[in-house]
């Protein structure tokens, strides 16, 4: 909350008075003149972002605090970009994202109907230029564990084509949807669980056209839920 001059003054008299310092201690330590200060806790002077700066690490409170009190709202939001980007975090408002569908659930496992029906959109930040042909879905069972937990969501690039190994979502008899390793051969395709409880499940070429089974797209990433993990 923004503080008058006066208010803001008070404040920053009442932190250094409990600190037990004078105003010539402060001098001493960070070059700020008495009478400059004096004025500042009289408040016939606003105190500049610099002069906050040094004071805070002195009066031991957080300087973003003092410039919050101070009314400096915009030089704050700048401060918490540099904070983050020295960390090598990016702040969320410079990510740009996708507004993806998400198209119902996944079992990962074999008994579910694909539900293709969107039931809500996610935003996130894609790193293909075809933003259009990606979509989102949940995950639930526990044949693909550690990789995909339940509840986790999975970012899917629409492709039917694949390199052996890789994540995909499979459409088997149009109704059925599971997400597996896949791996093609010579004689047909494996569709493989990251979970050893699961066996593979293997279709042979005649399979993969008659069912039919299809690779309805790639999974590129994915959201954990950690909520549920912990409950």
């Amino acid at each position: 909350m923004e503080l008058s001059n006066k208010e803001l003054g008070k404040y920053l008299n009442n932190l250094r008075v409990s600190l037990d310092l004078s105003v010539y201690d402060v001098n001493k330590i960070c070059k700020i003149s008495p009478s400059y200060l004096s004025l500042v806790e009289n408040g016939k002077r606003k105190p500049s972002a610099v002069i906050l700066k040094k004071l805070a690490p002195i009066y031991k409170v957080d300087y973003i605090d003092l410039y919050e009190k101070a009314g400096y709202i915009d030089l704050i939001e700048d401060e918490k970009k540099d904070i983050l980007k020295k960390i090598g975090a990016i702040p969320l408002s410079e990510i740009e994202t996708t507004k993806i569908p998400v198209l119902g659930k996944v079992k990962a496992g074999y008994n579910y109907l694909a539900q293709e029906n969107i039931i809500e959109y996610i935003y996130f930040n894609i790193d293909g230029f075809d933003k259009e042909n990606y979509y989102a879905l949940y995950v639930t069972g526990d044949s693909m564990e550690p990789l995909f937990d339940d509840g986790d969501i999975v970012i899917v690039h629409k492709q039917d084509n694949f390199d052996n190994g890789e994540n995909c979502v499979v459409l088997i008899n149009g109704e059925e949807s599971t997400v597996k390793k896949v791996y093609k051969g010579t004689s047909g395709i494996e569709l493989k669980a990251v979970n050893p409880y699961y066996p593979p499940r293997i279709f042979t070429e005649e399979e993969i056209k008659d069912l039919p089974v299809k690779i309805i797209g790639v999974v590129e990433k994915s959201i954990r839920n950690f909520k549920k993990k912990q409950k």
